[in-house]
């Protein structure tokens, strides 16, 4: 049963009704108008193979929009380890949250999750994807692999969850299960340089643009119907079905290089990372203005999440 301390769930495009008392409805109503050709998007990616502990903690968590005018996307990469500050829960890790959600009330997580991440960045979320880790291995394999500058030696061993991630510095061509330990690899347990959540970040995006290029290049149904098949085995999302293969035919032609990876800077404090306030403010208002929102002036963002300066 759902916590009744909670948030209600999102009644944002794609979300689920929510309970909001008539006045917020009311003042939801008065939002200006979004971009009807603009989709805004919480993507996630959590490891929920057998023996990796059974976590939802989110390892990948971006917010984007895709603009189906332009055939545009822009994403912001959200460090893990990013502190957040919201007011009704405790300060925790940007990768938190949806396990909170997940664990107090599974059916309505995803709602939740999304009206959280919204109203902690006053950015609204129209849907939210959970893509497996092994749906990117599998995707990275359907595509036939993928080239990559692996930018350190990495070496990693678990015997508990099966992890073996064992990659040289350099330029190379990874299938799906070395592009998820170039993914994943944050420590060392035998000698070589540990991680940060930045360079993880860098990685994410390297290898997400290089599996959209190879994306692009599909023709014909046999290959998309191969992608689909692997998406549907391994991502959740609130988008509707119909819905779903219809992007895919409105995206299928996308350039990768219109794809935007918005810049944050950040540092690392222990046991938090901290993000510039003036990157991901602009970040926020890109997307903002992507949707067809104007630049947002109640966000204060010091208030809720770790912020510094570290451009001046």
């Amino acid at each position: 049963m759902a916590d009744p301390g909670l948030p209600s769930p999102s009644a944002l495009p794609g979300g689920q009704p929510s309970n909001a008392p008539a006045q917020e409805t009311e003042e939801a109503m008065a939002t200006p108008s979004r971009n009807e050709k603009t989709i805004t998007f919480l993507l996630a990616g959590v490891d929920s193979r057998e023996g990796s502990g059974g976590t939802l903690n989110t390892d990948v968590l971006m917010l984007a929009t895709l603009n189906k005018d332009t055939q545009t996307a822009n994403l912001l990469s959200l460090p893990r380890d990013l502190k957040l500050m919201p007011r009704d829960i405790e300060t925790h890790k940007a990768n938190y949250f949806y396990a909170y959600y997940y664990m107090k009330d599974k059916p309505t997580a995803m709602a939740n999750a999304k009206r959280f991440y919204s109203e902690l960045f006053d950015f609204p979320i129209d849907y939210m994807a959970i893509i497996n880790f092994d749906g990117l291995r599998k995707l990275v394999d359907a595509v036939g692999g993928i080239t990559v500058n692996v930018d350190m030696d990495m070496r990693y061993r678990d015997s508990i969850d099966g992890t073996d991630i064992n990659l040289k510095k350099g330029v190379q061509h990874l299938d799906g299960k070395n592009a998820l330990d170039f993914v994943r690899y944050r420590k060392s347990n035998e000698g070589t340089q540990e991680s940060s959540d930045i360079a993880r970040n860098a990685r994410q995006q390297q290898v997400l643009t290089q599996v959209l290029d190879k994306l692009a290049s599909f023709k014909g149904i046999a290959q998309w119907g191969k992608t689909i098949d692997i998406l549907g085995d391994n991502v959740r999302t609130d988008v509707p079905e119909d819905t779903l293969r219809s992007w895919i035919a409105d995206f299928k032609d996308m350039n990768p290089n219109r794809t935007d990876f918005l810049p944050l800077a950040t540092t690392w404090r222990s046991p938090y990372i901290y993000a510039d306030e003036t990157d991901l403010r602009n970040a926020i208002n890109k997307l903002r203005g992507e949707a067809g929102l104007p630049e947002s002036v109640t966000l204060n963002l010091a208030d809720v999440v770790g912020v510094e300066h570290l451009h001046d």
